[in-house]
């Protein structure tokens, strides 16, 4: 088998035996996006060679290295794109499967992420029924990742059930500890507002973004776990109209609330189809990036 040690420039240093599916079809990236940097066929070689280039090319060295991840032989098919962890199976039947595959590691954009007795108890409090698919369920990666960075939570399990810490787990954010994800039920060391009010420029929690506080707020009303994204759908086009009725009475006051309205009812719309709107964002931004055009009576038209 021939392992690739893989170079996504800005982004990470990796290695896969599969490259269109580890790198293209799970992470995004096409070809053109990518390089590859040395290949083996000696698994254990390409596993120490992936750590050296990592630390020589800047980026976060995997703390388990590639030959030693049980996920290279795993039994239960996780799906790991960049915002989610997808299991396959349903809710009532997860907790069985964890408990089948503790000391299973994989590793996401946001941090590494392990199954451990400790992290069950997270996943089945954080799951999330696929809306498309109820014979799947999935969690948040960032969520996952940061309540690792909170909780003493990187336990690695021998064959006779014994209990290891791994001191090196917790170093990505050099010992520190930091706020909880951008899910609504991610677990934090202070809440959204409690950071906003309370915290001094001292404070060890990441100040969270005005996505963050929408969700929290969405979150908080049930919005998430009872709402339809076609009723969102809708009242963005509500939303819109109000915008525009705005702008053409040129009431800047009400076209400053229409427009914050619309981004908070996307926020919730992006939530609701199991999606970010920060990756959203991201996706339009880099189809437009290098675009083309000219304006044409107020209106900016591409080539």
């Amino acid at each position: 088998m021939t392992y690739y040690i893989y170079h996504i420039p800005g982004k990470k240093i990796g290695m896969t035996c599969d490259l269109y599916n580890r790198v293209t079809e799970q992470q995004g990236y096409e070809p053109h996006e990518y390089e590859v940097l040395t290949t083996s066929q000696d698994v254990g070689f390409a596993s120490d060679m992936e750590r050296q280039l990592q630390k020589e090319y800047g980026y976060k060295v995997d703390r388990v290295p590639y030959n030693k991840l049980k996920c290279n032989n795993m039994e239960m098919k996780i799906n790991v794109t960049e915002q989610t962890t997808t299991f396959p199976c349903p809710v009532n039947k997860l907790k069985g499967q964890l408990m089948d595959n503790i000391g299973m590691h994989w590793e996401t954009d946001h941090g590494d992420c392990l199954i451990t007795k400790k992290s069950i108890k997270w996943i089945m409090k954080n799951v999330k029924e696929s809306m498309y698919n109820t014979e799947r369920c999935y969690i948040y990666n960032k969520a996952f990742a940061r309540y690792f960075d909170n909780n003493d939570a990187y336990i690695s399990h021998d064959k006779l059930g014994s209990n290891l810490k791994d001191p090196h787990m917790r170093d990505q954010y050099g010992g520190k500890t930091i706020a909880g994800a951008l899910s609504p039920t991610g677990d934090r060391q202070c809440s959204i507002q409690e950071a906003i009010d309370n915290c001094g420029p001292d404070c060890e929690c990441m100040m969270p973004s005005q996505f963050d506080l929408i969700r929290e707020w969405a979150s908080k009303r049930g919005l998430y776990e009872n709402g339809d994204p076609k009723t969102q759908a809708l009242k963005l086009v509500e939303e819109v109209g109000e915008t525009c009725r705005a702008i053409l009475k040129e009431d800047r006051a009400e076209a400053i609330d229409g427009i914050g309205d619309c981004v908070v009812v996307l926020t919730n719309l992006a939530e609701l189809l199991e999606m970010r709107i920060e990756d959203c964002i991201r996706e339009a931004y880099n189809e437009i990036k290098d675009r083309t055009g000219k304006m044409d009576n107020g209106t900016f038209k591409k080539d």
